[in-house]
């Protein structure tokens, strides 16, 4: 059995919970494809534990809390949700169809990828556990808890070097950890980490453990040289994974439009993407920014690109 919607949207992150609520609102009975295990409904801010840069919350909120309240408002203005991943989508014509890994099919005149992207991690059991008890994957949103701290990057790219540059501005001290002996960031981006006298940077060394699973937070990592398979102890209070994103675009390939890294393109300025009435919110088509707020911003925006288009349909 096919069902048909007029707008189908893929993910339920802050962008997917936005655009429901924006398209739920201009009466279009959105559904939501939300996700279930491996995948987070809710998305990445499921495993955040404070926020406190989202507008609105003098006190900060914390993830799980914040995605249950937009879901539930979403809910409340009319959006359907369903905990199922989309594992298929045929976007050759319109209607588009979109198949869940439970075989349900849905016919939708527009659709909106709202897949968010996915920060690559070090694999290590220990930095899993302790994520959000001292890991994380992301300075702009949890630095600012490491005021006067000391706080580790792994990473050797521009990601690695604008977090370590952005922590250096609050913490006591930066230790940028890289896995080779020169840094593959831009000149520009080079020369003002090293020049930060409060960035020490450690060469030719990886991480093979994150402590402390037992305390039940972050202490330290132990380090392996690579050149001379020396391991020893470095103490920290933060770790800061920048290693890079991966969009979760996989199942896009050959349909929309990427970029060199992954990401769905979309129209400046708008959520178009290559195909008419497909449209595109949050982390899986921005790169840059990368936050709860311009990941909402974007959802607004492709619900009302939706609408726009439904109503070009329709004159």
């Amino acid at each position: 059995m096919i069902r048909k919607t007029k707008v189908l949207i893929i993910g339920s992150g802050p962008a997917g919970h936005t655009a429901a609520i924006y398209a739920a609102r201009a009466n279009l009975a959105p559904v939501v494809l939300e996700g279930s295990p491996p995948n987070l409904p809710g998305g990445q801010l499921m495993l955040t534990t404070d926020i406190e840069n989202f507008p609105g919350f003098t006190e900060g909120i914390s993830g799980p809390v914040l995605m249950e309240t937009m879901r539930a408002q979403a809910v409340r203005v009319g959006a359907e949700f369903i905990t199922q991943n989309a594992v298929k989508v045929e976007l050759s014509s319109r209607p588009f169809s979109v198949t869940t890994e439970e075989g349900e099919v849905f016919s939708a005149d527009t659709l909106i990828v709202s897949t968010g992207a996915s920060a690559k991690w070090l694999g290590l059991p220990s930095e899993t556990a302790l994520y959000s008890k001292g890991v994380s994957a992301c300075a702009t949103c949890d630095g600012f808890f490491f005021r006067g701290r000391d706080v580790l990057v792994v990473g050797g790219g521009d990601t690695a070097l604008e977090e370590a540059l952005y922590l250096s501005r609050m913490a006591r001290k930066v230790t940028l950890i890289h896995r080779r002996d020169a840094l593959r960031g831009s000149a520009i981006m080079q020369r003002r980490l090293l020049e930060n006298e409060k960035i020490d940077v450690v060469w030719n060394s990886v991480i093979t453990e994150a402590h402390d699973v037992s305390l039940g937070k972050f202490t330290g990592v132990t380090l392996r040289n690579l050149k001379t398979d020396v391991e020893s102890f470095l103490p920290g209070d933060g770790l800061f994974i920048a290693i890079g994103h991966k969009p979760n675009t996989d199942m896009f390939k050959g349909q929309l439009d990427l970029d060199h890294q992954g990401y769905i393109a979309t129209r400046p300025g708008t959520s178009f993407t290559s195909v008419p009435g497909v449209f595109a919110a949050g982390d899986v088509q921005d790169s840059v920014y990368r936050q709860a707020i311009t990941a909402a911003g974007t959802g607004c925006m492709a619900a009302i690109d939706a609408e726009r288009f439904l109503e070009g349909l329709c004159t």
